[in-house]
């Protein structure tokens, strides 16, 4: 194996790959575009839908609202509802969006909390709601807080009466505090899905170049003519191996530079709270994160080169390469389940292992056990695929089928 002629190999076809139009905008623009759309736009977007649909004004109902007529004025009293006359109706048309929710007072409500005596079982009120439907779940919020309220106002009524403070029926106070860093906290809210897009873009930066450098140089019969130059076939592999590495490490990059560039610059993922901080990538992570990756993009890029190659044409190919998808998907996603963490085993199984260590990565979290156990593991399984790539380089019959 010569390096001047892996060299030329290379330079040959990364001018034809920067050539065509496709390849460069799935290399650059897609995640230019793709990650500051997932991490602010659709994050922004969302959430805006989400509040308004919340605080539009719902038509609700209350059943039994002589029962309790003082609540019931409260609720009314609330501008975000449009009071529907009370119907035996109301399952149905709640289930018909025609109301949002439906609040019942059971007889005996407000007589039974002005009896002096309190009741064996206090009185239940009931929400009915469609559970699936922002609106609806949005109202019973607001119905929820105005009872909420109602009843601290009556505790505090009848422990004044008794001359008794709240500390008297609540001595013991709970207090949560959370000991992990402000970065961890508000990581863990998007490393579930940022490493399963990585994985995804790294692999779909090398799809086209390992089909058009193996099966496209079948189909349009120049395989033949670079087979009889000067050029060794282990310098003709290494070189378009490094040409689809090349492609798949951009996209990479490109998708991680653009979602720091989106966290650092576009204020973050959504609103920041005093509880739920913004979310800030160190250049540490975001440099852990590609040296985690890239030996798995040398393990797409030798796999998918190596199984073009069996292909005769490029429609082949794409239907070798489309199921290769779905094994790449998978255990990305495996790696958004909730307990599903990094340890020593899962290190060492391909994809899930590098969606596992962003995850760690980017909440803040550096395991350099299980790290080092995930680099080494993925470098030999793209050892293992770039050595078959030599081989079936080297078969006649995978080369010519007819």
């Amino acid at each position: 194996m010569k390096l001047n002629n892996v060299a030329i190999i290379y330079r040959k076809e990364l001018t034809d790959i920067l050539r065509d139009r496709k390849t460069v905008i799935a290399m650059f623009l897609f995640p230019l575009i793709i990650f500051p759309l997932i991490t602010v736009g659709f994050n922004r977007f969302e959430q805006r839908m989400r509040d308004r649909a919340k605080q539009d004004t719902a038509r609700i109902m209350i059943l039994g609202e002589e029962h309790a007529p003082e609540l019931a004025q409260r609720i009314r009293a609330n501008e975000t509802f449009d009071i529907a006359p009370a119907s035996p109706d109301y399952a149905q048309l709640i289930g018909d969006k025609k109301v949002r929710a439906a609040v019942e007072f059971p007889a005996g409500f407000e007589s039974a909390l002005a009896a002096s005596a309190a009741p064996a079982e206090p009185p239940k009120v009931k929400l009915y709601y469609y559970q699936t439907e922002t609106r609806s779940q949005g109202a019973v919020e607001r119905i929820e807080a105005i009872i909420a309220k109602y009843r601290s106002e009556l505790v505090e009524r009848r422990l004044a009466a008794q001359g008794m403070t709240r500390a008297a029926v609540n001595p013991v106070e709970i207090k949560q505090q959370n000991v992990a860093d402000e970065e961890k906290v508000a990581g863990s809210r998007f490393a579930l899905l940022l490493p399963y897009f990585i994985v995804f873009l790294c692999f779909m930066g090398a799809i086209g170049p390992a089909i058009d450098l193996s099966a496209g140089e079948k189909e349009r019969g120049t395989l033949e003519t670079i087979l009889v130059s000067a050029v060794g076939r282990d310098d003709l592999v290494l070189g378009k191996f490094l040409l689809v590495l090349t492609t798949s490490l951009v996209t990479a990059v490109m998708s991680l530079a653009a979602f720091g560039l989106s966290a650092r610059y576009a204020g973050g993922f959504g609103q920041p709270s005093a509880a739920t901080p913004a979310f800030k990538v160190s250049p540490q992570a975001l440099l852990s994160v590609f040296l985690i990756v890239m030996p798995m993009a040398m393990l797409f890029a030798a796999s998918l080169f190596a199984v073009s190659l069996m292909a005769k044409n490029f429609k082949e190919a794409q239907s070798y390469t489309g199921p290769m998808m779905i094994v790449v998907i998978l255990p990305a996603m495996a790696g958004m389940l909730p307990g599903v963490e990094l340890n020593a085993g899962l290190a060492m199984v391909p994809i899930l292992n590098v969606s596992l260590a962003a995850k760690e990565l980017f909440t803040g979290s550096f395991p350099l056990g299980h790290l080092a156990i995930t680099f080494v593991s993925t470098c030999v399984f793209a050892g293992i695929a770039l050595l078959a790539a030599f081989r079936m380089f080297q078969t006649e019959s995978v080369l010519f089928r007819d």
